[in-house]
């Protein structure tokens, strides 16, 4: 990783590319000190004070911005919500769906601009919820009609500003730039991090053996989880396929041995990205309503309380193990979904049949499609627990007296995954510039 690094500075373009995302991201770091205009800092900093639940997590995202309600409050939630949702139409509707297999360049272009309007709608929505759940708390100045309207524009344009950022990365940075915009927003909470595990060390100013204890479980804890986090995302299975003879055009084309990659986890992220939008919906939608629910008690408070004991450890234990359950039932179910509608062994085993290849074993066509489908349930059921397993041990890690750890199981998986996806695409850019310099 650090050889790649060292070479992607020696090259200008890439370097170039380096030096540019550097400077973006540092605008997005700047427009999260921007605090949205007709707000009271003060009444700001003590409403926020004690936030948990759906406030801390959604803060966990936007690196810091919730909290400071500043222009990239609502971070790029809207825009990542957009792309579920024009993924999960693709594959229902078929004009979509022909867009984005047939349409080509073209049609990435139109799906990409039907994204960015839903994520302009939801932000919409999004920011008059913040306003109007905010409202009484007394965090702005006037809950006037053009103060209304002021906060909602600002954090429209903060959303639309981050597509922008995302977009510049992904075209002149080194890519992956929505991905990147997540990762430094949550990376921005380490130093939080860093600071808890030394107050467990330190206590209120002494040494405190226990405190250094927990703090050295916490830290070989978050090394096993990364090891085992960048083990499983670049472990593969490797199905063989072979290729007879045959004729392409006025050529023999030898035989060949090849192999179908699998990853153990196929859907990456998204089942917990799914599970979880799923999990703290109510929650958005009952605080929008409800401001003060979470001083409540009755039945939408127990919905809440429920909703939320993902991200908070003061609902109790009862709140987060019927949490823990659903989620895992979730996220399992969530990724037999997005697996299969990534992957479909019948199209891959057509594919290999009309190329003249097969599987060493297996006949071709409906045995092969059947040896796929065993490999990829096997698969995605140790893929789904996996992730289960990854997101819930950090839900319980919380109880320990002392512990409020900044990173969870969801954050490890999308900061591993991000770094990892980001040192092979800079190696793609050296590669991709030594076959230019070859040819030229």
């Amino acid at each position: 990783m650090f050889k790649t690094i060292k070479n992607a500075l020696k090259t200008p373009d890439v370097r170039k590319r380096l030096l540019y995302t550097l400077l973006l991201i540092v605008i997005f770091r700047l427009g999260c000190y921007i605090t949205v205009p007709g707000v009271d800092t003060f009444a700001l900093s003590e409403a926020f004070g004690e936030a948990n639940g759906m406030a801390s997590l959604i803060d966990l995202i936007s690196g810091g911005a919730f909290s400071r309600f500043s222009i990239f409050a609502m971070s790029i939630s809207p825009y990542i919500t957009a792309s579920i949702v024009i993924q999960l139409l693709t594959m229902v509707i078929p004009a979509l769906e022909r867009l984005s297999k047939e349409g080509g360049e073209e049609g990435r272009k139109k799906i990409n601009h039907y994204t960015k309007i839903l994520t302009v709608f939801l932000a919409l929505i999004e920011g008059i919820g913040l306003y109007l759940a905010y409202g009484s708390s007394g965090i702005f100045i006037d809950t006037g009609f053009v103060t209304g309207l002021t906060v909602v524009i600002s954090l429209m344009a903060g959303t639309a500003l981050l597509m922008w950022l995302g977009d510049e990365i992904t075209n002149k940075g080194i890519g992956n730039g929505i991905s990147i915009i997540i990762f430094v927003g949550i990376i921005a909470g380490l130093p939080g991090a860093i600071t808890s595990i030394w107050s467990l060390i330190m206590g209120t100013g002494t040494f405190s053996t226990t405190g250094l204890l927990i703090a050295l479980g916490i830290i070989i804890g978050a090394l096993i989880l990364v090891t085992a986090v960048v083990f499983v995302q670049q472990a593969e299975r490797r199905v063989p396929v072979q290729y007879s003879k045959r004729v392409v055009g006025r050529k023999m084309v030898g035989a060949q041995n090849t192999h179908i990659p699998l990853k153990l986890v196929m859907a990456g992220v998204m089942p917990i990205i799914f599970a979880s939008a799923f999990l703290t919906f109510p929650a958005m939608i009952i605080q929008m309503f409800i401001p003060d629910i979470a001083s409540q008690t009755g039945f939408w408070a127990v919905i809440y309380n429920f909703s939320i004991a993902s991200s908070t450890s003061s609902v109790g234990w009862g709140y987060t193990i019927a949490n823990a359950l659903v989620y895992l039932l979730l996220i399992v179910g969530f990724t037999f979904f997005y697996t299969y509608a990534t992957f479909n062994p019948a199209e891959v085993s057509s594919n290999i049949k009309r190329n003249g290849g097969f599987i060493p074993g297996i006949r071709a066509g409906k045995p092969t499609t059947d040896y796929l489908s065993s490999i990829i349930s096997k698969l995605t059921w140790f893929g789904g627990l996996y992730l289960a397993i990854i997101a819930i041990i950090p839900m319980l890690v919380r109880f320990i007296p002392g512990i409020d750890l900044a990173f969870g199981g969801t954050s490890i998986l999308i900061v591993v995954g991000v770094a990892l996806e980001t040192i092979r695409q800079l190696e793609s850019y050296l590669v991709m510039r030594h076959y230019k310099g070859f040819l030229e």
